[in-house]
């Protein structure tokens, strides 16, 4: 039911009233009160009719806001509740609403970590408070991946920050293959997750090439405000779009892939497709099918395929296909 300001305005009014139990009100009591109130959150004068306060009565006392407050006459002329602690503001939760709220506040801990969701963190605490003085606590039922000791988290605000000041970042950034850290100058776009890893993205100074670069691989960060902030517009969705993972390669490596899924994978690959370019090329009487995808040829991708070990056949195109292989061919020699 849609409820206007003005209605709410006068429901808590009338509640405010009826909560004081050491004065009688009567109905144009009533209506004098939800008067003052409109005039006061206003600044005009606004005529509540007898019968507009009536039905505010009616609706607080039924269940059509949730409210069913113990609105009762007494002396045939005054209204009071019958509950005396009772207040439309402290309504009990029902136990469906605890349910939704704990599991809500399971989900939300699950990004606490996150400093740019650090905010939440009073929030959950708030409801937790709420939710164990209501009812017993239990075992989460909805869980998402985390990793709570990834590191870099710390930097996240300082990047965001910049992306949204239009500010260089002068970073030092430890590769793995590396054995000291190598100073980059980028202008920073936007902030990327993948697998449960956090990634800036944007323009190295020196090549002037888009990079990716894994907070957990940063050393140290600071603003270069020497360096002007290059702004090329730059779409996060329409550059990661032939891209599974965050390895985006030159335009001539998006290629258009072939392959073959057992049937006990077809579920899997169906309800959760490989990327958005996933098409069904042919459905195979032994109840495998031949799909196609269309994306960049990156570490994500082979990671991706190699994951569902014998589930998943490479078809074309043949180059890829024996990369593939000697990968498999390569992990076997580690069991021999």
């Amino acid at each position: 039911m849609a409820i206007n300001k003005n209605a709410l305005i006068r429901y808590r009014a009338i509640d405010k009233c009826l909560q004081n139990k050491y004065r009688k009100w009567t109905l144009n009591d009533l209506i004098d009160a939800c008067s003052a109130a409109l005039f006061e959150y206003e600044g005009r004068q606004v005529n509540v009719s007898r019968r507009t306060v009536q039905l505010d009565l009616q609706i607080m006392r039924s269940d059509k806001l949730g409210y069913n407050a113990p609105i009762i006459v007494y002396d045939k002329k005054y209204y009071k509740y019958d509950n005396p602690n009772y207040s439309i503001t402290d309504i009990p939760l029902t136990e469906n609403d605890m349910d939704i709220l704990s599991e809500t506040v399971e989900v939300l801990k699950q990004f606490k970590n996150i400093p740019l969701l650090s905010e939440l963190n009073g929030l959950i605490n708030k409801l937790e408070d709420k939710i164990y003085t209501e009812k017993n606590k239990q075992k989460t039922i909805i869980h998402l991946d985390k990793n709570e000791q990834l590191r870099g988290l710390k930097y996240m605000d300082f990047i965001y920050n910049a992306i949204q000041k239009q500010i260089c970042l002068k970073i030092d950034y430890q590769r793995f293959e590396k054995k000291r850290p190598i100073s980059h100058i980028l202008h920073p776009y936007i902030l990327k997750e993948y697998n449960n890893r956090w990634f800036v993205v944007g323009t190295d100074e020196k090549t002037q090439n888009i990079h990716n670069l894994a907070l957990d691989r940063i050393e140290n960060i600071d603003y270069d405000i020497n360096t002007e902030y290059l702004d090329i517009n730059f779409d996060g969705e329409e550059y990661y779009r032939n891209t599974i993972g965050v390895s985006v390669m030159n335009e001539h490596y998006v290629t258009e892939i072939d392959l073959k899924v057992h049937k006990k994978a077809k579920p899997y690959i169906l309800t959760k497709p490989l990327h958005h370019s996933q098409s069904i090329v042919e459905e195979l009487k032994d109840g495998n099918i031949i799909i196609q995808i269309k994306v960049h040829l990156n570490f994500e991708l082979d990671r991706l395929i190699l994951g569902f070990g014998n589930k998943i056949e490479v078809l074309n195109p043949k180059f890829y296909r024996g990369r593939i292989k000697q990968l498999l061919i390569n992990a076997l020699k580690n069991y021999e």
